[in-house]
């Protein structure tokens, strides 16, 4: 009789994992919005979805900031031109860079589950370029101001 709900709780695991997704985000040179970008820019995913990194140009990574990342996210960060995929778990928003050229502006935004952006989201700490870029994706995104 314990196996029937052990055997039901395994079918309902393998449905969740069977459900999520992975998507994947070229880190590139140049591309739609201008030079070291990641694409796309802004993402949006389910808690238990993948995200891909691929290399469409040498000398990048993928990190996440810690400042920008929902409580008890953990960390991560790929090596120069290393494609890494990263599961995201904790609703919320993330802010990613890639470590050589965030001074150039190279961030990307991920939305995870339901979530708002909190005032004061985009780190203050952050290049000026980073912050525009932060700035411009939120709008493209339609994401406006943040929310106090």
């Amino acid at each position: 009789m314990k196996t029937l709900p052990l055997a039901a709780a395994a079918l309902f695991s393998l449905a969740a994992s069977a459900s999520a997704e992975t998507v994947e985000v070229r880190m590139l040179s140049r591309g739609e919005h201008g030079s070291m970008v990641f694409e796309p820019e802004y993402v949006e995913l389910a808690p238990g979805d993948t995200l891909q990194f691929r290399v469409g140009s040498r000398s990048h990574n993928a990190a996440s900031i810690d400042a920008m990342a929902p409580e008890g996210a953990t960390p991560f960060k790929g090596q120069i031109d290393e494609e890494i995929a990263v599961t995201l778990d904790r609703p919320g928003f993330y802010g990613i860079k890639c470590s050589p050229h965030l001074g150039m502006g190279m961030v990307m935004l991920v939305k995870v589950g339901e979530a708002t952006v909190s005032e004061g989201f985009v780190d203050p700490a952050l290049p000026a370029r980073a912050k525009k870029r932060f700035e411009e994706i939120m709008g493209r995104a339609g994401l406006g101001e943040a929310e106090p």
